[in-house]
């Protein structure tokens, strides 16, 4: 019997290769009809025997989807026969109704790409740009749904006959291969100096002019896929240093990037798990242990165990590589093209501009990038990928909320490492990394960014949401919002929430939320929490037992502020100044200083009480004689966790206490004065900094177990900046399950504040949901 079918799909269905799949799979089965984007993914209509439907269904859902595809929803229903319908086509796409589609990231050049661009016989012999529908740019050049070329950057560049032969044959990997495009009709590279002046135009002379620039160690800012890196040649430490010190960036450690996994393996410690996500399609960096004896320039990443490696992504890239292998170079700095903490640039003209004080030469090509995406970054928590920045390969693929939302929402993330995100419908949509809103640059490109993602999604919020801090640049952007209901959000209720949004967990958890700072409820700065939290709602458990920051924002650069806040607390009435000379000296800190700071203290001049954990790490880090300042987020907690010594079991003490009708408090006094003695006792760092960290993780480990206690609930979650420690989130992990929790973490989302703005509009969905008041 003869049927039709209307299948409606929904997920990452456009720009992957979908409808020429369901073209192939359609016809190959006998069956007539259409497919088409249209603004919530892809339509197909089906009309053959109900056997042959059914069948086409089930290869879809299963074998015979394209690899980058994802479908969420597929949903169908019958339709009238048409008669005489006699084949199958790819229709026009239907650009009515409420947008709802995904958005395919950016995606790394496939195998199949890189072998034609190697096959002399290809028309797209070395051709930097070569793509096909498993590879290439897709959300950095799209300007509108749906994903056709005539709503991306490529719009500019018509295709040539034999792009649009591969582009119309159903056979072609090409077949509607939106970004397609050669030598012939696509985009050019050329080589520009720091005056804007075109050197070279022909595209292996410019690949092998910026090689041989490298070579003599030159300093190159290249153009990407999502924006500007600037390189140079890793192995050089002169010309590394060189970076540094045009760049302004004295320690932050650099990215890499090489063109093989053999090749990282001279430097870095690569398990099976790392190679597959560095050889994935997202090919994010991902932090790897360095090898002792690595020949990168220590000036690459000093101050840390790891090393933060990505494979080539682009054809251009490979090109590149392929080049320098002649000169002796296998490694590249590859870092984001910008000043400080400044947006990653993609334009031409501003990179000449702001980077021509930096780089000696730019590689240049005028493809237009839409959208600017920094590269990812993934490290691995309990043997699994966590992102520690999500941009590049994963922007703007969807967190699923588990219910649909009548009303659109946005979150405005919080004011460090800020995200955004969408919810319409069921898609939570964050943005990529937007950076630090305290920067005037970011803050401008931040407003930009939700103006550009609320026009591609067609996103009207009803519902705007906020960290509970009023300081914030995000908060009071969100206040600001015209025809919108504000909600604020406690920081650390966030946290966990984003992790309950993206393992879509309904049920209350023990929250263990450990970051730098985040606004209480009783006007404190939290830090350290323990929190029984839902989605509906959240208590306060317990937290780290207070002690006063002077200062404010700069406790967080200045590691002599939190010492000195702990001390204070630790010793009390017993606390002179004078008998802690010998350790306050060796952090960077002068007599004036340290006298200014304890009178501030003192008086409580200026001063915050705070449960801070992200300080706490600061002061071990400066008292064991690592540093006295951060001149990069979390540069000392690093350096702490970087010196930990292995198979250490022994571990500092600690006190959790109990006072009525107030939570339970953690106090590390008899840990900060044990820490002390070990240090004046000469005590080897490494021994020093794992006993830190493992009485910090038993800490946790027992306030979670008075939790459960409490209230009989066995899952516990971890969030917050802290956890990028990897020593002590993989220590805490397991503790909590050799003592019977189940143990949910980031990873789809960053743990630090990359996180916050999914947690927000997850608790603001839930609420609407719910029918609960909005404010």
């Amino acid at each position: 019997m003869i049927k039709r079918q209307s299948i409606s799909i929904k997920g990452c269905v456009q720009g992957v290769g979908f409808r020429p799949n369901v073209y192939r799979l359609a016809t190959s089965l006998g069956l007539t009809g259409f497919v088409c984007n249209d603004t919530a993914g892809v339509t197909i209509e089906l009309q053959g025997l109900q056997e042959k439907i059914e069948q086409f269904i089930s290869r879809l859902k299963s074998t015979d989807k394209p690899p980058m595809a994802q479908i969420t929803a597929c949903d169908w229903l019958d339709k009238p026969v048409v008669d005489g319908e006699e084949n199958f086509v790819i229709a026009m796409s239907n650009l009515t109704g409420d947008v709802n589609s995904q958005v395919s990231c950016d995606i790394a050049a496939c195998d199949d790409c890189l072998a034609e661009m190697r096959d002399k016989k290809d028309f797209r012999f070395d051709y930097p740009f070569i793509n096909c529908t498993n590879c290439g740019p897709r959300y950095s050049i799209i300007k509108n749904i749906p994903y056709d070329r005539a709503n991306t950057t490529m719009s500019v560049f018509g295709m040539c006959d034999k792009c649009s032969a591969q582009y119309g044959d159903v056979a072609d990997r090409r077949f509607h291969a939106q970004p397609v495009a050669c030598s012939d009709c696509g985009p050019e590279i050329f080589l520009q100096d720091n005056d804007g002046h075109t050197l070279q135009s022909r595209a292996e002379k410019v690949i092998t002019r910026t090689a041989q620039m490298l070579a003599e160690g030159k300093i190159i800012a290249i153009k990407g896929l999502g924006g500007f890196h600037l390189a140079v040649d890793a192995l050089n430490e002169e010309a590394v240093r060189e970076l540094r010190k045009r760049k302004r960036r004295d320690c932050k450690p650099f990215a890499v990037m090489t063109d093989s996994i053999e090749k990282i393996k001279k430097h870095a410690v690569v398990d099976s798990s790392s190679e597959r996500i560095l050889k994935g399609a997202q090919s994010p960096i991902v932090l790897l242990q360095k090898t002792p004896g690595s020949s990168l320039a220590p000036a690459v990443a000093e101050g840390v165990d790891t090393i933060g490696f990505m494979l080539c992504y682009t054809p251009l890239h490979y090109l590149l590589f392929e080049k320098l292998q002649s000169l002796g170079i296998d490694v590249l700095v590859m870092t984001s093209g910008n000043m400080g903490d400044e947006p990653l640039i993609c334009q031409n003209d501003i990179a000449v501009e702001k980077l021509g004080s930096v780089a000696d030469t730019f590689l240049m090509h005028n493809r237009e990038i839409h959208r600017q995406v920094d590269d990812s970054i993934v490290a691995f928590v309990d043997d699994c990928p966590a992102l520690l920045r999500r941009a590049r390969g994963y922007v703007p693929g969807p967190v699923l909320f588990g219910e649909n939302c009548d009303c659109d929402i946005f979150a405005a993330g919080a004011d460090m490492k800020n995200t955004f995100c969408f919810l319409k419908q069921n898609q939570l949509i964050c943005s990529e990394h937007i950076g630090d809103l305290e920067n005037a640059e970011v803050y401008h490109h931040y407003i930009k960014s939700i103006e550009h993602l609320r026009q591609l999604f067609e996103v009207e919020p009803k519902i705007v949401v906020a960290d509970l801090h009023p300081g914030y640049f995000s908060a009071q952007y969100a206040d600001r919002w015209q025809g919108a209901e504000i909600l604020k959000i406690q920081h650390h209720w966030a946290h966990a929430a984003s992790v309950l949004a993206e393992h879509n967990f309904e049920q209350k958890v023990i929250a263990l939320i450990a970051d730098g700072t985040g606004f209480g409820t009783d006007g404190a700065i939290w830090g350290c929490e323990c929190l029984i939290a839902s989605l509906d709602n959240f208590q306060r458990f317990g937290h780290l037992a207070y002690y006063s920051l002077a200062g404010a924002d700069l406790s967080g650069k200045e590691a002599v502020r939190p010492v000195l806040g702990l001390l204070m607390k630790t010793y009390a009435e017993e606390f002179e100044l004078k008998n802690f000379k010998w350790l306050l000296d060796r952090i960077e800190a002068d007599a004036d200083r340290q006298r200014i700071i304890t009178q501030q203290i003192q008086k409580q001049i200026n001063c915050v009480e705070t449960s801070s954990l992200g300080r706490v790490f600061d002061a071990v880090a400066a008292i064991t004689g690592l540093g006295g300042c951060n001149d990069f987020e979390a540069q000392l907690p690093m350096a702490l966790e970087a010196v930990v010594a292995k198979n250490i079991e022994e571990q500092y003490d600690f006190e959790l206490i109990k006072i009525a009708a107030q939570p339970l408090q953690l106090d590390l006094s008899k840990a900060i004065k044990q820490l002390i003695c070990d240090v004046r006792g000469n005590l080897d760092t490494g021994i020093i900094s794992a006993k830190f960290h493992n009485c910090i993780a038993a800490a946790l480990l027992q306030m979670a177990l008075k939790a459960r206690q409490e209230t009989n609930l066995d899952t516990a979650v971890l969030s917050g900046g802290v956890f990028c420690n990897r020593y002590l989130a993989n220590r805490l992990i397991k503790l909590l399950r050799k003592n019977g929790f189940n143990v949910l973490f980031n990873q789809v989302v960053p743990s630090n504040d990359g996180g916050i703005s999914l947690g927000q509009a997850a608790i603001a969905a839930k609420r609407m949901i719910s029918g609960k008041e909005t404010v």
